[in-house]
């Protein structure tokens, strides 16, 4: 069952890519192999529930969606891709600026139908890339892989890893992954729901097998998100969704404990992005619906010291 929690919540992150790419302009971040990682039942199901939760997200006003598409337009711009598209150009920027720093290895934890390998294997030249995630969903991004031809290159490696029994330290070590070398780590839509506690030990472990100047990005809520007053309605639906699915959202910091957690792991913060400076960087001036998410964070942490 949670396998195919994993392969539901990744195809629709790639939806919210592939429709931006597909539909939007100007793009904030273009993933242009997303709308062909999907295939065209998947894509046509996933655009029906969307344009449905209309009724939900936005009751009041629903009956002014009544064209599907619409509906669809106004669900997924406001909804479901905000955060995907921000974060990820985020990161992929800050990826590109550490490999011009000598970064050599990228690690995403929680790949997904991450494309980046296919969109830009010119960068698979100077680094290599490891792309963790649970075996089914794996498996299923390998299958399209394939179906679609594309090539893969002896830079790119999969690392499965059934979080509930492996440890994806142990996995990554198994792996073609050098511990010497200076790594980049991609850690999106995932602390939410985890606890503190376990966010402070995957930290320390990532510090364990990194060496000093290795880096991280990652995304947080922070406190307001659980305050009605001091949050918008859509992440206070986005809570609830998440709580309905049996995937609770744990784990919400002050950005001084966050610092905290992080300097226990030998990390310090090098940028951190509110939302209103995610708005400024990447949404401003757009005439539709698209805005950054309320309380959501991006940090780039860098280790101080490695191996520890």
């Amino acid at each position: 069952m949670e396998e195919n929690k994993a392969s539901m919540t990744a195809k629709v992150t790639t939806y919210g890519r592939a429709y931006h790419s597909l539909y939007d302009n100007p793009k904030i971040f273009d993933d242009f192999l997303a709308p062909k990682i999907l295939t065209d039942e998947e894509f046509s199901e996933i655009s029906k529930h969307m344009a449905g939760g209309i009724k939900f997200f936005n009751p009041e006003e629903a009956h002014l969606y009544e064209d599907i598409e619409a509906a669809l337009k106004w669900v997924t711009q406001t909804q479901v891709a905000p955060t995907s598209l921000a974060r990820s150009r985020y990161t992929e920027d800050m990826l590109e600026n550490a490999i011009k720093l000598g970064v050599e290895q990228y690690v995403i934890l929680g790949a997904g139908f991450d494309t980046f390998a296919f969109r830009k294997p010119q960068l698979l030249n100077q680094i290599k890339v490891f792309e963790i995630d649970r075996p089914a969903t794996q498996a299923m991004k390998i299958k399209r892989i394939k179906e679609l031809k594309w090539d893969i290159s002896p830079s790119l490696n999969f690392v499965p890893v059934d979080f509930s029994k492996d440890d994806f330290i142990e996995m990554l070590l198994n792996s073609d992954y050098n511990p010497n070398k200076l790594t980049f780590f991609g850690w999106l839509g995932v602390t939410y729901y985890l606890t503190k506690e376990d966010i402070l030990k995957t930290l320390k472990a990532i510090a364990r097998i990194s060496t000093k100047g290795s880096s991280i990005v990652f995304d947080y809520l922070d406190n307001d998100a659980i305050n009605n007053e001091n949050t918008a309605k859509r992440v206070r639906d986005m809570i609830k969704l998440a709580e309905s699915a049996g995937e609770p959202m744990k784990s919400f910091f002050e950005y001084l404990e966050l610092e905290d957690y992080l300097q226990k792991a030998g990390f310090n913060i090098y940028e951190h992005l509110n939302p209103l400076e995610i708005e400024d960087k990447y949404f401003k001036g757009r005439n539709d619906y698209y805005h950054a998410f309320e309380n959501i964070n991006y940090v780039l942490a860098v280790l101080q010291n490695g191996n520890i």
